[in-house]
């Protein structure tokens, strides 16, 4: 009686059935494919270990018992598929014994370990940045983590292999016809609603569809959700084109949701004829949660419910006064999902053409099933509507793409709600969605953050299967000084100037200095720097009194002016009517001629005015929405520093032909960035991040 005998003719046919889901099966061809009746003889086991040994004789008798054992074995069960792999693990050890004989000390001691070769800090500082919208090793590791067989995602059109996957009598036609339509490519999406600005939560969101895309050699498409027309605004489509863009991705094709509203329209007809939709009169309240009475309609017929739908279409409902709903039970237990409500709003797109638009639940698998999407991805709360998904495509007998949900992503101390936000330009807290103390992308762009060490954060997040990460703010900071290192030049500025008088200044004119604008690079360029008699320092960089840990400027306390090759001492303290210190007269001396000082300074000299705005946390707790930490409401929770606006800052001339958006690192300071209400005369900078990350923010 021929029967599956063992663990790997089971795994076999486990493996058959998965790829053949349709009735009939192929009895003869299944027994093939499982090695059912397959007898493997200990003669024929000796003789394929036999040949393996003798073709690795040489390395083994050089090797010994060092060699791989485990690729004996491996070529030895591709031989013979289907024999006992202990059977062929004791013949290997028989036949080396045979060969070698018995173990010897030499044998027994460790291999000693090859030290592994330690890159050079330039290249380590390479490895996490993105140069000319090309991937680098950083986010290279997140297209690893995209890879299809890195992330079990099933191939495009082998759906039927995911778990949970419906299969019916039509899957196969019509998976065939999808692969004839892709040619086998992945197909993702990225559905923004066009009724917001993006946030950092989407910044992972682009990267994983489009990142998926393109680490498998797939496209990816941009779909405005465009289904709610009274909360669309032509600024919200273009912005979040403008980030998609900006994050370094370009869309295969940008949709809209209302592209297929005929479509969909004919697809909710087909839904009535087909008895799985009707028209409910229960209101909006009455249907809310999990639990809501049953509707007193569902049973009504299908030719009433079909003349009810032709009425909600020529507007002769009233908003709220009825739905088309669509027979199902969630995964969440929630009954029947709205598909259709009456709307008495223009669409920015088809005008006045609809009084009707479907909702999320029936536009999204649909739209992703008319663009032949392979690969759903969503976040994690969307598992709830999984079911409502396959249940609709193989209602209707259209092709069914497959829905796979990732972890979202969350930052402690801020809010990324649209109507939080919201709340917070109404009250005056912020500017507007782009205010640099918010996590919204048009936000994190005008701090300053480059789209780099966005995608950097998000790869370092990774997919997290297990629901949503929350993240410190820091993590990201330190992403962006990873990459601005690498692309801020250098400049030099003063935020709180004290004016330097240099007596005995070596020259009648001003000077030039080159100053390097990486200076760990100086093959990347030099910009010059006016040295003259007066000066700007710090005014924190001087002090009348000093204990042993202060190493700049001091009364008897020289210290050297970075780039100028000069060391300065100070002759004269000059104090206003209250005592404040005001201005000093210093002497100079060349480095090479002076006592090496314990400490450089930035300086500088003929600046240029400037607006220099320092952010910090917006809010004082990590979860400004959660009412156990903050009682009286996010809104209550606000950092009164949460921004200190330097009025007359100081900044040397080479930044002067810098645009919006342009980044520096300010020596000793941060990294800055031009902000666009810079105007002629008066240029204004965004503190990014600072040099190094503050402790007490860790």
């Amino acid at each position: 009686r021929r029967e599956i005998l063992t663990d790997l003719q089971l795994s076999a046919a486990l493996e058959y059935l998965r790829n053949h889901p349709l009735e009939p099966l192929d009895a003869a061809d299944f027994e093939q494919a499982c090695g059912v009746g397959v007898c493997v003889t200990p003669e024929q086991i000796e003789e394929a270990v036999e040949a393996v040994i003798g073709k690795h004789r040489a390395e083994l008798l050089a090797e010994r018992y060092r060699f791989n054992m485990g690729l004996l074995m491996g070529e030895a069960r591709s031989r013979l598929r289907w024999a006992d792999g202990k059977t062929i693990k004791n013949e290997v050890d028989l036949q080396v014994l045979h060969l070698l004989g018995p173990k010897t000390e030499a044998d027994l001691e460790k291999k000693p370990k090859a030290a592994k070769a330690r890159p050079a800090p330039a290249e380590k500082q390479k490895a996490a940045v993105v140069e000319n919208g090309e991937v680098g090793v950083e986010t290279r590791s997140l297209l690893e983590q995209l890879r299809g067989e890195a992330l079990k995602f099933h191939k495009p059109g082998e759906n039927y292999k995911t778990e949970g996957y419906v299969v019916t009598p039509n899957t196969m036609a019509l998976l065939k016809q999808h692969l004839a339509i892709t040619g086998g490519q992945v197909r993702t999406r990225f559905p923004p609603e066009p009724n917001g600005i993006l946030h950092i939560g989407h910044a992972k969101a682009i990267n994983f569809n489009f990142g998926y895309a393109k680490a498998n050699g797939g496209v990816c498409f941009l779909r405005y959700d465009d289904t709610n027309p009274e909360k669309e605004e032509e600024k919200y489509f273009t912005a979040i084109r403008e980030m998609v863009e900006w994050l370094g991705y370009q869309p295969y094709a940008v949709t809209h949701a209302s592209d297929y509203f005929d479509q969909l329209y004919t697809w909710a007809l087909e839904l009535i004829h087909r008895g799985q939709a009707y028209v409910c009169h229960q209101k909006v309240e009455e249907i809310k949660g999990h639990n809501p009475p049953p509707s007193p309609w569902r049973d009504r017929p299908v030719e009433e419910s079909l003349l009810l739908f032709e009425d909600m279409r020529k507007g002769k409902f009233g908003e709220g006064e009825a739905t088309l709903r669509m027979k199902l039970v969630m995964e969440d237990g929630k009954m029947d999902p709205v598909a259709y409500r009456v709307k008495f709003t223009p669409h920015h797109r088809t005008g006045d053409k609809w009084c009707i638009y479907p909702t999320y639940d029936y536009t999204h698998c649909l739209c992703d099933s008319i663009e032949h999407i392979t690969h759903s991805l969503c976040t994690k709360e969307f598992q709830a509507r999984r079911s409502s998904y396959f249940w609709l495509c193989n209602t209707l007998d259209v092709y069914c793409p497959v829905q796979w949900e990732y972890g979202r992503l969350n930052l402690l101390y801020t809010v990324v709600s649209k109507r939080k936000i919201i709340r917070l330009v109404e009250t005056g807290a912020v500017r507007d969605w782009d205010d640099p103390r918010l996590f919204t992308l048009t936000a994190l762009r005008r701090r300053g953050f480059p789209p780099e060490a966005i995608n950097n954060f998000c790869a370092r997040v990774g997919r997290r299967d297990g629901g949503q990460a929350t993240m410190e703010p820091h993590l990201l900071e330190a992403c962006a000084r990873e990459v601005l290192n690498e692309q801020a030049p250098r400049a030099m500025a003063v935020l709180e100037p004290l004016k330097v008088t240099i007596t005995n200044f070596p020259a009648l004119k001003a000077l030039e200095v080159l100053v390097p604008n990486f200076p760990a690079d100086e093959s990347r360029g030099f910009h010059k720097v006016p040295f003259q008699p007066t000066i700007y320092i710090e005014e924190t960089d001087f002090r009348e009194e000093v204990d042993k840990s202060y190493k700049r400027l001091a009364p008897q306390q020289p210290v050297g002016l970075r780039h100028a090759g000069y060391v300065i001492a100070v002759q004269n303290v000059i104090k206003d009517a209250s005592g404040h210190v005001i201005e000093l007269e210093v002497t100079c001396t060349k480095s090479d001629a002076a006592e090496k000082p314990k400490a450089f300074i930035h300086w500088v000299s003929e600046p240029l005015a400037c607006e220099v705005r320092l952010y910090e946390r917006l809010f004082l707790h990590k979860n400004p929405e959660d009412p156990s930490e903050v009682p009286g409401g996010f809104l209550s929770d606000l950092n009164p520093d949460s921004l200190h606006v330097v009025h007359n800052a100081l900044v040397d001339s080479s930044v002067l032909p810098a645009r919006p958006f342009d980044k520096f690192q300010f020596e000793r300071l941060g990294y800055f960035s031009v902000d666009p209400d810079s105007e002629e005369g008066k240029m204004v900078f965004n503190r990014t991040v600072m040099l190094k990350e503050d402790p007490g923010k860790a």
